[in-house]
């Protein structure tokens, strides 16, 4: 079945879409600067306890026996209800192997039967690393995004792909800031998925774009634009709605252990499908884009294109 769309006039709206993308791009770094993350042990370094209980166990009940210990300890179902994960973060002066030992204890004395499947140590001489190579990995997609978009479409497109890419990860980034909810490596994970996400749903619209741009000279750019979004847009909500099913899925029955990615895709799914329209498209708008932008001077030219 197909779905039928009213043909909006979005173009109409691309300043209020790209003010306020602006304002929440700004708010979401100063929030990073000055908020900063609740960085999960991978980044802080810390400590990693594993239990396997002979029956199913209440979570709080657990909880509970472990903050007597470490009141900023951290206890969580993975895998079956059988098992829990416990997990903290390093203190100066605080002697790791005694607290985990201590943390075992104290669940032991409540249930006896309970097994250690495992506990590990975690260094946070990673933390830099880690960022570095998340700031370079957003560096070289945005580089070779550049590259792409600009010999496939236009110069133009490529600052509006980027953009909207820049867009989605900081603002998404910026709500974990203000949550102070755990960032791991499974949220930045999530952001780098987001920016295949961002660009798949760009090159899209984008593509369309460039389309009617040639097949129709005789209409205003911006109309173009209209219409190629117009066009789309069935496909963008469908890819979206689907997508953001199976992320409401992991979110909602992943347990804790996946609630950073499920929530950061979530934020990217809907920022990523706002900023194809009111960032990628809108700023190609305000950059006046020309039918001459994109229409071969030379039918050899034409041959050549991609």
């Amino acid at each position: 079945m197909r779905i039928r769309l009213p043909q909006l006039h979005f173009m109409k709206y691309s300043h209020h879409g790209l003010y306020f993308s602006l304002i929440l791009t700004i708010v979401s770094i100063l929030l990073i600067i000055f908020r900063g993350f609740n960085f999960g042990l991978e980044f802080t370094g810390g400590a990693t306890i594993e239990l396997q209980f002979a029956q199913t166990v209440s979570i709080p009940d657990i909880r509970a026996e472990v903050v007597k210990v470490n009141p900023n300890a951290t206890v969580i179902q993975y895998g079956s209800s059988k098992d829990v994960q416990i997990s903290f973060g390093e203190k100066k002066g605080e002697d790791t192997d005694e607290l985990m030992n201590d943390i075992v204890s104290a669940v032991k004395a409540s249930h006896p039967d309970v097994k250690l499947m495992g506990q590990s140590k975690i260094g946070g001489q990673y933390k830099s690393e880690l960022i570095e190579k998340g700031i370079t990995a957003l560096a070289l997609s945005c580089i070779g995004l550049i590259i792409y978009l600009g010999l496939r479409f236009e110069w133009k497109f490529a600052i509006g792909a980027v953009a909207a890419q820049l867009h989605d990860v900081i603002v998404t980034a910026g709500i974990f800031s203000l949550t102070q909810w755990t960032f791991d490596l499974n949220v930045l994970a999530a952001l780098l998925a987001i920016l295949g996400y961002s660009v798949n749903d760009t090159v899209v619209v984008y593509d369309r774009i460039r389309e009617n741009l040639r097949a129709l000279p005789a209409v205003a750019p911006n109309d173009v634009i209209d219409m190629s979004i117009n066009q789309t847009m069935a496909r963008t909500i469908v890819t979206s709605f689907t997508t953001f099913l199976a992320v409401l899925a992991l979110l909602l029955f992943g347990g804790e252990t996946l609630f950073g990615f499920a929530a950061a895709m979530i934020f990217g799914i809907a920022f990523g499908t706002y900023s194809s329209v009111f960032v990628a498209s809108a700023l190609v708008s305000n950059m006046h884009l020309k039918h001459e932008d994109l229409i071969p001077k030379s039918k050899q030219q034409l041959d050549d294109l991609p």
